[in-house]
């Protein structure tokens, strides 16, 4: 699959995302709506389905183990989170065996887009960016969040970004080479951020020690350090709308089309919506209603979306999927 192909219908849904984002207050992150499979697509190993067979190919899966509820390492030792559980479905679908590299993220990219990285696919929450896309290739889009300031939990000083940024002195902290340190640079200067070249769990450590009175985070990555490490809270507002997760691949990937194929099924047969409940919510996405609202950038507009844009949101992602369905 060419890059040019897959790009067009990624900016599509990106466009619309932040159309429906401008229009509407921030939600609980959910996945990106399921893309359309053809009528008798259910979540049946290849053999059994016609979907792609891989025959038992090794698929090395790169990840942190440093960036909860995506993937880390638990209090028993184990290397758990969504990205395991995931790759561990859509292998079963594929007829293939997931191998999870530990990879540092300040390298991630950069090694699949020189083309000699030790791994086949990224996964580890990235999101999708045009910038990225000149160099990588993308899976479908799999999810949909915002960004959001992770603080302890017994802040006094302030309770939203305008106090924190009325604040003479103060500092940010994020992770080097990620949208969230764009976005903390633009809302707060380069003067009150500091980037960490470590994992994003150190940079939550030095949250916790008080060596920095916020982070900017994913806010499903930051409901995930809430929950493995305590101590911390997240602020309601949104920071930059509504952006999208993807699998980063080297350019010209032979495995993007299979492996969209394997997500669609597992979204058409629920299995996506199950392995998503686990970890990121209690309720399923459907069920979830909490609001926020966004930062004074994206609320400008507060009149309900158009139908049309939920329409164009379906009608692009069903194009993205279509190179895929087998």
């Amino acid at each position: 699959m060419s890059k040019s192909r897959l790009a067009a219908p990624f900016i599509l849904v990106l466009m619309v995302i932040a159309l429906v984002a401008a229009c509407q207050p921030a939600a609980t992150p959910t996945p990106v709506p399921p893309t359309a499979a053809s009528a008798d697509t259910t979540a049946e190993p290849a053999a059994a389905s016609g979907w792609p067979d891989l025959n038992g190919q090794e698929i090395r899966v790169a990840v942190e183990n440093a960036y909860p509820p995506y993937n880390y390492i638990d209090t028993n030792g184990d290397r758990i989170g969504w990205d395991y559980d995931t790759f561990i479905a859509i292998c079963e679908l594929l007829n293939c065996e997931p191998v999870f590299v530990e990879t540092a993220w300040d390298g991630m990219l950069a090694s699949l887009g020189s083309g000699n990285a030790g791994f086949d696919v990224a996964a580890d929450g990235i999101t999708y960016t045009a910038e990225r896309d000149e160099s990588v290739d993308f899976s479908q889009l799999y999810q949909a969040y915002d960004e959001t300031l992770l603080i302890r939990d017994n802040e006094t000083r302030f309770s939203t970004v305008a106090e924190l940024q009325a604040m003479s002195d103060y500092t940010v902290g994020t992770q080097t080479g990620t949208t969230n340190e764009i976005t903390a640079i633009k809302l707060f200067g380069e003067d009150h951020v500091k980037s960490f070249d470590d994992t994003f769990g150190a940079v939550v450590q030095s949250l916790l020690g008080g060596d920095l009175d916020a982070v900017v985070v994913d806010r499903p990555a930051a409901e995930g350090y809430i929950t493995t490490q305590g101590g911390m809270k997240t602020l309601p507002e949104s920071l930059a709308g509504i952006e999208g997760l993807a699998f980063a691949y080297p350019t010209g990937s032979q495995l993007i089309h299979p492996i969209n194929a394997a997500m669609s099924a597992l979204q058409a047969s629920g299995k996506w919506d199950e392995i998503y409940a686990k970890w990121f919510e209690a309720e399923t996405p459907a069920q979830a209603t909490e609001e926020a609202p966004a930062v004074e950038e994206t609320e400008a507009a507060t009149v309900e979306a158009p139908a049309e844009a939920t329409t164009a949101v379906e009608a692009a992602t069903e194009e993205a999927t279509a190179e895929a369905t087998p």
